[in-house]
């Protein structure tokens, strides 16, 4: 990226809960060395105690709004819902402080440095972003029908291709193979292109079908324009399990704790055998390592740890 050029890794806090998230992945960016600055945005709901934290801990904060569909036009199923919220990340589209965004969920952390990412030739209006798993292995009923092995993006990868030749989207391939995970998005900023995406969302026809909020929104919106990257920028924890012959622990650039099971809701067992436990103790380990800065301030250091699971 020109050095006249700014950007930053963004991620949205609308609640206490997630506090533990941001501040993992915060750390996570430091740890591998990132140049780019971290910008937490924050709704009017967020705690002041939370909100008190970030500023103590010399993180950037941007106040924003809350953006939902309108009313009565979109219903989540009750295993997702807790999606309500994610519409608001959109809000980064406004960030024209900033040339490039790389939009990141709050379940995250980042285990090499990926700075590169603000690098990538994006054309005007484009997006980047990984694909979804449309393996449904779980057989969850409100998922799309075509959601299966073989309709999925990353059923044709293997190892070492993967890392650079993600699944390209063609005029005859699956359905699935156009939806995008929106736990990591690439995006220019733009006033414009934010209130074209903010008027899809309160107007589309297609809203009331969407299960999957925020990103169904954005792989509609940007359909024909967004750009396909590699699996280890979005590592979503299930590939770990389901697709085994594209994943390496040790190529992981952002690692996705997808699921409603959050790596803070359990502690993991020493003897654990359980089929995300390997990945869930990495956010453990860098929770111990944030603990050690974050112990000097004791009351901040005892908020976050009344937020995750006790020992």
């Amino acid at each position: 990226m020109s050095i006249d050029r700014t950007a930053a890794y963004v991620t949205l806090l609308t609640k206490a809960s997630y506090l533990p998230g941001v501040l993992v992945l915060e750390y996570t960016l430091r740890s591998v060395r990132s140049r780019y600055p971290f910008v937490v945005m924050v709704t009017p709901a967020l705690e002041r105690d939370a909100r008190d934290i970030l500023v103590r801990r010399g993180i950037q904060i941007k106040e924003i709004q809350g953006l939902k569909p309108a009313e009565n036009t979109h219903k989540l199923a009750p295993h997702d819902v807790r999606f309500e919220e994610t519409w608001t990340k959109l809000r980064a589209f406004e960030m024209t402080d900033f040339d490039r965004v790389v939009l990141l969920d709050a379940d995250m952390i980042v285990m090499r440095n990926m700075d590169e990412l603000f690098d990538i030739d994006l054309p005007k209006d484009y997006i980047a972003a990984a694909h979804v798993c449309a393996c449904n292995p779980k057989k969850l009923s409100h998922y799309p029908l075509d959601w299966v092995p073989a309709n999925c993006a990353y059923t044709p990868q293997e190892h070492p291709s993967s890392l650079t030749s993600p699944t390209q989207i063609t005029e005859s391939c699956p359905r699935p193979y156009t939806q995008l995970n929106s736990g990591l998005v690439i995006l220019n900023p733009s006033l414009e292109l934010a209130y074209a995406l903010y008027n899809h969302l309160y107007h589309s026809p297609l809203v009331p079908t969407w299960s999957f909020a925020d990103q169904d929104l954005l792989a509609d919106f940007f359909k024909g324009k967004w750009k396909p990257l590699p699996w280890c920028y979005n590592a979503l924890k299930t590939l770990m399990v389901i697709h085994k012959s594209l994943w390496r622990d040790e190529e992981i650039r952002c690692l996705h704790f997808i699921l409603p099971d959050k790596p803070w809701h359990a502690r993991v067992p020493k003897d654990g055998e359980g089929e995300f436990d390997r990945c869930h103790q990495w956010w453990w380990d860098r929770l111990e390592q944030l603990g050690i800065e974050m112990q000097t301030s004791s009351k901040d250091w005892e908020l976050v740890l009344s937020k995750v699971a006790k020992e």
